[in-house]
Order: structure tokens, then C-alpha cells, then sequence
């Protein structure tokens, strides 16, 4: 085995979520993160290069912890800043802003119903 091979072995490689409406979705984390998608087909987006890569498929599914679903986290080194960026761009906070141990997170919906959350370790 190569070592480039190796050092992906038994990592975490890619996640896929559900999305209802994949244009929405899109543009959202675009104007949020700065994501760029690449489509594949009308019913399949995908980003890179943000921690893990991801994709998202069409379907009228969503991901959230209340049914179960993995919460995928994400940083930020300017938490209100990036609360205000979800707000504005249509989503959802369904945490506002809590404290925990060894930082500060929310949770928030994307326009398809996907949970996520931000956190930092930056007060």
C-alpha cells in the first residue's frame, strides 16, 4: 500500500446528504462558506476542499439529529459573524449561540432541512 493510500485508510473520505432542492441548497452555502459545487447530472452536487468532501443528492429527505441523523460541525474563527451569515442567507438557527466545554456552537437548517452546526473555540 502506498503511503498516500495509507493515510487515508480508515479516515473519514465523504459525506453525502439529502437535499429537496439542490439550487437553494447551493446557493446558500455559497453565500455562506464560499462553497463551489460541481454538478454531476441534474440530481447530484458536490464541494471540495472544506475538511471533507461532500455531496448532496436530490431526494425530499433531511438530516437532523432530532431523526437521528449525524451532526456534521463546522469551524469558524468568528462565530456571531457566521450566525448573522446563516441568518441572512435563509437558514434557520435552531440553537442560537450556547457555551460547552472547550467552546461556543449553533445549530442551524439549510434551505433543503439539513442540521448542521458552527463552532469555535474563540470567545
Amino acid at each position: 500500500m502506498t503511503r498516500e493510500k495509507r493515510a487515508r485508510h480508515n479516515m473519514v473520505n465523504y459525506v453525502e446528504l439529502a437535499a429537496a432542492d439542490l439550487e437553494k441548497t447551493k446557493e446558500f452555502f455559497n453565500s455562506v462558506f464560499g462553497w463551489v459545487f460541481t454538478d454531476y447530472g441534474p440530481d447530484y452536487t458536490a464541494f471540495e476542499n472544506r475538511g471533507v468532501d461532500c455531496g448532496f443528492f436530490r431526494a425530499d429527505l433531511a438530516s437532523t439529529t432530532e431523526n437521528g441523523g449525524a451532526l456534521i460541525v463546522l469551524y469558524s474563527e468568528a462565530l456571531e459573524e457566521t450566525e448573522a451569515k446563516v441568518k441572512n442567507a435563509g437558514g434557520k438557527i435552531s440553537k442560537e449561540i450556547f457555551s460547552f466545554p472547550g467552546g461556543r456552537r449553533f445549530h442551524f437548517s439549510e434551505p433543503s432541512g439539513n442540521e448542521l452546526a458552527v463552532w469555535s473555540d474563540i470567545e
